[in-house]
């Protein structure tokens, strides 16, 4: 199978299932990717750890930040759409070349979310699974969890959707009712000295925006579904900002809310194993306890299950594209899903943290917070990636806009506020360099890119694989309108 597939009646080129998700299916992808409950349980006291009481400020500016994205991303969006997402939009921009180093950076990016939130589903498992005296070791946890999302992901596409959205709605309705039970038992006392910023500085604030930004990353994931979206261009942007902005708003209250509820605990923020159990008791709702340790694992799961989803489809595009074996590329007969992508991402995702936990030093242990650190781990690499190719998709959409004629000065100022914005976190997670082991992760990445570039050039001198690139743009664009010239980018 390559770029010269054709449809099947009642099939996409491709070969997914098309126009089979409706709006809300497709935002909830974004949402899940997000796992925006995920981050009040457990981005949000790591943000701390190192932000203070800037922690909501940290979460603001990445809310602005992540909407100039949006608006950047969806200058592709608004006119054309396709399973590869960033890479297929930064080809079209930048070139084959740039794109297929992109989407290199984003198998990565989304394979490490989905081992850090396995992680994350590992620790309210073991937590609620504690209720009942029962003590199950880690790896079966992470097991189990791992082959459920790879069942649903290689089935149907359809219920996955329904299944994250069902699951985030559920548990951000309970993480709500804690926030406005822990405002009232403070009598909606105003924190001065987080509006004040006690104790902060922008050295902490520089080092606490990149696991903030951890916590928006994979909102751009609805962009994969291009093909099995109905209405794309218009239920994909409006995806991209609507999760954009809510869950933005919702991090900022959640954040401020999370440290007041810790203020008089003698056990920081950043050192609960359960920080919205502890918090439902501090505040007299010992109830909500259990509740919210299930909606943290479900959103956790939902998340896994999104980042596989998300992960496949780039690979599955490149695939197409010859820039992987071409059975990568492969969509399954009867569910119309990308079966081989979608292991190739779940089952790496799930040995990279089974290896951590082997080499970490607590072995097997939960409590003593193994499993946070190696979600930090993991999770600050996958930041990279995705800060990339948010980087580049803002460089790229210039002169994709050129190429079509449609270029207008102020979608050049968007690129470079954009731009701008990006390089904050991006510059200060490597300078000043963090102390190990995260001075090592931004060397790794680096070196996972060059290793993607030297494959894509081999591949390139080996196949046909910038003009498989190019012809499948070509046919997939030619619904939307007249595709840019990649053969001379590449």
């Amino acid at each position: 199978m390559s770029a010269t597939q054709t449809a099947t009646p009642g099939r996409s080129i491709s070969g997914l299932k098309p126009d089979c998700l409706s709006p809300i299916e497709v935002l909830g992808q974004s949402i899940a990717n997000i796992a925006p409950s995920a981050t009040p349980a457990l981005v949000i006291p790591l943000v701390f750890a190192t932000a203070g009481n800037g922690t909501w400020l940290a979460y603001a500016f990445g809310t602005i930040a992540i909407l100039f994205v949006a608006a950047s991303l969806n200058q592709f969006t608004k006119r054309s759409a396709s399973p590869g997402s960033l890479y297929a939009f930064i080809a079209r921009g930048l070139g084959p070349g740039a794109g297929v180093v992109t989407g290199w950076a984003l198998v990565l990016a989304y394979l490490l979310t989905g081992s850090a939130v396995l992680c994350g589903f590992a620790n309210y498992a073991d937590v609620l699974l504690k209720y009942g005296h029962i003590n199950i070791p880690t790896p079966i946890l992470l097991l189990v969890g791992i082959a459920a999302a790879w069942f649903i992901s290689y089935r149907d596409i359809k219920l996955s959707a329904r299944l994250m959205l069902l699951m985030e709605g559920v548990s951000l309705t309970l993480i709500a009712v804690l926030a406005v039970v822990v405002l009232v038992e403070n009598h909606f006392k105003v924190d001065l000295a987080q509006f004040k910023l006690t104790g902060v500085s922008a050295n902490s604030i520089r080092i606490g925006l990149v696991l903030a930004f951890f916590s928006f990353v994979g909102f751009e994931s609805a962009a994969s579904l291009g093909d099995e979206a109905r209405k794309p261009l218009r239920t994909i942007p409006r995806a991209l900002l609507i999760s954009a902005a809510s869950i933005g708003v919702f991090f900022v209250v959640m954040s401020y809310t999370e440290v007041l509820g810790f203020l008089h605990s003698t056990t920081p923020l950043n050192e609960a194993q359960a920080p919205l159990t502890d918090l439902a008791n501090f505040a007299g709702a010992r109830f909500l306890g259990p509740l919210i340790s299930i909606g943290a694992l479900v959103s956790f799961w939902a998340c896994t299950l999104a980042c596989i989803n998300a992960g496949a489809r780039i690979l599955f595009s490149m695939g197409r594209h010859n820039v992987f074996p071409v059975s990568v590329g492969a969509s399954h007969a009867s569910h119309e899903t990308p079966h081989v992508a979608v292991t190739l991402v779940a089952v790496p995702l799930a040995v990279v943290p089974l290896i951590l936990i082997l080499l970490h030093p607590s072995g097997w242990a939960i409590a003593d917070g193994g499993l946070f650190a190696i979600y930090g781990w993991v999770g600050t690499i996958a930041t990279f990636g995705f800060l990339f190719a948010y980087m580049l998709v803002a460089i790229a959409a210039p002169f994709y806009l050129r190429r079509r004629q449609e270029l207008k000065a102020h979608h050049i100022v968007l690129a470079v506020l954009t731009v701008g914005i990006l390089a904050i976190p991006i510059v200060g997670s490597v300078y000043p360099l963090p102390a190990a082991p995260y001075g090592y992760f931004p060397f790794i990445f680096a070196g996972w890119l060059a290793i993607g570039l030297v494959w894509y050039l081999v591949r390139k001198s080996r196949s046909s694989v910038v003009g498989d690139i190019s012809d499948d743009l070509d046919r997939v664009h030619a619904r939307f309108g007249p595709e840019p010239d990649l053969e001379s980018a590449a």
